[in-house]
């Protein structure tokens, strides 16, 4: 998609559609309150050309709502578009984002293949430019991704051309460094949907390490990708054991971002989940949906995009990834339940923890175990982990929020602080001696489920006990990274959850 920050004026501006955004300034909650739609735009020819159907009651300018008028006097673009983003008193940038989407999508089907996009005016605290044009862009790349990748009669509707337009009396400089970073996230969050979108067999451990690194190699990342020669020389008995019944060899994806001149401080740890497909091995789920667990590489994949946006965008820390990929089967090889593995020790005089094996199907946190640790053997001083890890999350939070947990406040404030930013909803979930009882086994150190109650904390306490005393944050996005339905401004399927949030905790230091 060609993109372009343009500073003309919106009544000359030739294209096949104008979008501009409004809100409901209508301040009353009564229900008989008559909405009040109004243009987040000062230009006059483009409130002369939606006056009446502002006035007509037709438009009410909800959240996402549109309104299309064909040959708009005054203006030369074809065709203008409202867009709503509710009430004015609840607008965000967030929602900024959302109308950009939803924007996008609105012209994919009608076979328009260019749009400018206006920046919205209003308070400048509440709707700062250079934050909007952030969101406008990032909104306008989410928008554009559709997941029918393998269609044999796929016609390709992507917008070939997204112009923002912003005030002539715009910081220029300011809204251009903004835009810039701003294609780097959405293309990065992209790359990240591509990965989830692939079919288990068309993305294999194996294929995953190749598609990491020719990213990394793109955009300037330091890299190395194994497999089961150095799990086993790392006596990494955990990710191993859930690689151990499949026909696919695991890979270990290492990825280092070495910023110039940075040689001390704190080294970032992001380590990810990638399950390129969860049959729950022995253990094995239902049919039912089974075919959405091309998936469980999501958190993995969260990881890779965002370690793409650290190298382009480049902050001032040491940053390394780790991503933990195999495939869970069943099979004569595969583990049982019952078993007992030793996960990988931190250090020659610190043997790695046994692990009693309950349900095969509790996989992702065993390869995280074991991802955890090797983040910490290689210098991560804090820790960030993200994985489609329970269903009980699901549960629990429903698929709005994904969980959060921390052992550290100071390291989850720079967190909570990050999704001011990203726009990304995750909900802190807690810890505690009482759920971490639930996992103690009577044969070895742990075990890998506790039970039916508290799902997505236990698994989180599981987890704890691999970071011991490192400053840490688990992201459990099972909820989040398959839209399940299309949205206005977002198609269904991959959602590249975690990627901007991950970023910006990352950029916070």
């Amino acid at each position: 998609m060609r993109t372009q920050l343009s500073f003309t004026p919106l009544s000359g501006i030739e294209t096949e559609l104008l979008a501009v955004l409004a809100a409901d300034t209508q301040s009353s909650n009564a229900s008989d309150a008559k909405p009040d739609p109004a243009l987040l735009t000062a230009d006059a020819a483009v409130l002369a050309a939606a006056k009446t159907v502002l006035a007509s009651g037709e438009f009410k300018a909800g959240a996402n709502e549109t309104i299309l008028l064909h040959a708009p006097a005054g203006l030369a673009a074809k065709r203008l578009l409202l867009v709503g983003l509710g009430k004015q008193a609840k607008v965000t940038t967030h929602g900024v984002r959302s109308a950009a989407g939803t924007a996008v999508r609105f012209i994919k089907p009608r076979g328009i293949r260019e749009i400018v996009l206006v920046l919205p005016e209003g308070d400048p605290k509440i709707l700062p430019h250079a934050a909007s044009v952030r969101a406008a862009v990032e909104g306008a790349f989410v928008g554009d991704f559709d997941s029918d990748t393998y269609r044999s009669d796929r016609k390709d509707q992507s917008v070939e051309s997204f112009t923002l337009a912003a005030p002539a009396a715009a910081d220029k400089a300011a809204l251009q460094a903004a835009f810039a970073e701003a294609i780097i996230i959405g293309e990065s969050q992209n790359f990240t949907r591509s990965l989830v979108n692939e079919p288990g067999n068309k993305l294999t451990p194996t294929i995953l390490g190749q598609r990491a690194a020719e990213m990394a190699s793109q955009v300037g990342l330091g890299w190395e990708v194994h497999s089961t020669e150095k799990l086993r020389e790392l006596k990494m008995g955990a990710f191993w054991s859930v690689s151990q019944g499949s026909a696919e060899p695991p890979a270990l994806i290492v990825l280092r971002y070495e910023p110039v001149g940075v040689t001390d401080g704190p080294v970032l740890g992001l380590v990810g989940k990638g399950i390129t497909f969860d049959s729950g091995g022995i253990s094995i789920k239902p049919s039912d949906k089974m075919e959405e667990m091309k998936t469980d590489m999501a958190g993995g994949a969260a990881m890779l995009g965002a370690m793409r946006a650290i190298a382009l965008l480049k902050p001032k820390v040491r940053v390394l990834c780790v991503v933990c990929a195999a495939e869970n089967m069943p099979s004569g090889t595969a583990q049982k339940p019952g078993d007992v593995q030793t996960a990988m020790p931190f250090s020659a005089d610190k043997p790695g923890k046994t692990i009693e094996i309950i349900n095969t199907d509790a996989e992702g946190r065993l390869v995280l175990a074991d991802g955890l640790t090797y983040a910490r053997q290689l210098g991560a001083t804090h820790l960030i982990d993200a994985a489609t890890l329970t269903g009980a999350c699901v549960v629990a939070l429903g698929q709005v929020n994904a969980g959060a947990f921390s052992n550290d406040d100071e390291t989850w404030a720079r967190f909570d602080a990050a999704l001011s930013t990203s726009g990304e909803k995750f909900w802190r979930l807690p810890l505690g001696e009482e759920y971490a009882e639930m996992i103690k086994s009577d044969i070895g150190d742990i075990k890998n489920t506790g039970g039916r109650w508290g799902g997505a904390i236990t698994a989180a306490e599981f987890l704890k006990v691999f970071v011991e005393d490192t400053p840490w944050i688990h992201l459990d996005i099972a909820g989040l990274a398959w839209a399940e339905d299309s949205k206005p401004y977002i198609a269904k399927g991959p959602s590249g959850v975690a990627v901007r949030s991950i970023l910006e905790w990352v950029r916070r230091f």
